[in-house]
């Protein structure tokens, strides 16, 4: 693993911010067009179905999503970027960093004004490398962010910024998170997979937002998170997040979940993640 000099990374650290700032602040519009928190219609959101009737796209989606573009764009022109609702682009001298982001994480929650969304910005290095992660969460008024080897801090409207350790207290008193997909069978295959983590905790929860699942085990608001077949914009700053809080994280080994569909496991899910089905794949 080669990490950046010290100031390189808090510079991308920064730029992380910034980017993630710039959707988060597109989604906070949504109190503009709905201030009493009620559900979005098409005339406000141009919500839109996309793999399935519950799978939802909005315009707040892709308005944020080209918010964060235009900051790293503007910041870091030779870099990759890869978005949940416009793809990969690739200059044409790549500098070797990629962007993973993620401008509505929880674009359901969004629509039916559940607080639990935000904006998720993770940076890759030029070896694999997860260098520093972003996510915001602006109708919580929570940030958590960390970069490689310098730890994982959070933030509560204006406090100062709390340093994150994971989870604490004894699991059978403690909170499992996880999520179900749009497709009936996944959601089987999750649901059968639940069965086997739960009895080893006192309750579970279900947020509806992958990256703040994770966030909230780095913190310790919740003991543990494993689903199956999130896309890596879901995960990518949120597992580094969880990692430099010192939680255990097995990253799924693609970016595609529709082709190469895996486990994203944060924290000590009872039972050893091999025991999972479907099988977590190998490299």
């Amino acid at each position: 693993m080669t990490k950046p000099n010290p100031q390189k990374l808090q510079d991308l650290l920064e730029i992380a911010h910034e980017a993630a700032a710039a959707g988060a602040g597109v989604l906070a519009e949504r109190e503009e067009v709905s201030p009493s928190g009620l559900v979005l219609g098409q005339e406000h959101s141009g919500v839109q179905t996309k793999s399935s009737a519950s799978d939802l796209v909005t315009d707040f989606d892709r308005r944020a999503e080209q918010a964060v573009r235009e900051v790293i764009h503007r910041r870091r022109p030779s870099d990759e970027v890869s978005g949940e609702e416009y793809g990969t682009t690739t200059p044409a001298e790549p500098s070797g960093y990629r962007w993973s982001i993620d401008p509505l994480d929880g674009t359901t929650n969004f629509v039916r004004g559940i607080v639990y969304y935000g904006t998720s910005v993770g940076l890759q290095g030029p070896d694999g490398t997860w260098l520093a992660g972003v996510v915001v969460a602006p109708a919580l008024s929570r940030i958590w962010w960390a970069s490689a080897g310098q730890g994982a801090w959070s933030t509560h409207a204006d406090s100062e910024p709390s340093r994150l350790s994971g989870p604490a207290g004894p699991l059978d008193a403690g909170l499992l998170s996880t999520g179900f997909g749009y497709d009936p069978a996944r959601r089987a295959e999750q649901t059968a997979a639940v069965t086997a983590m739960l009895p080893h905790f006192g309750n579970m929860r279900r947020l509806g937002a992958a990256a703040l699942d994770i966030c909230m085990v780095a913190d310790g608001t919740q003991n543990a998170y494993a689903e199956y077949g999130i896309w890596e914009h879901d995960w990518a700053a949120g597992a580094l997040i969880a990692e430099e809080a010192g939680v255990f994280v097995r990253r799924p080994i693609a970016a595609d979940s529709s082709k190469t569909p895996d486990w994203t496991v944060i924290g000590d899910i009872g039972i050893d993640p091999s025991e999972l089905s479907p099988a977590p794949l190998t490299r």
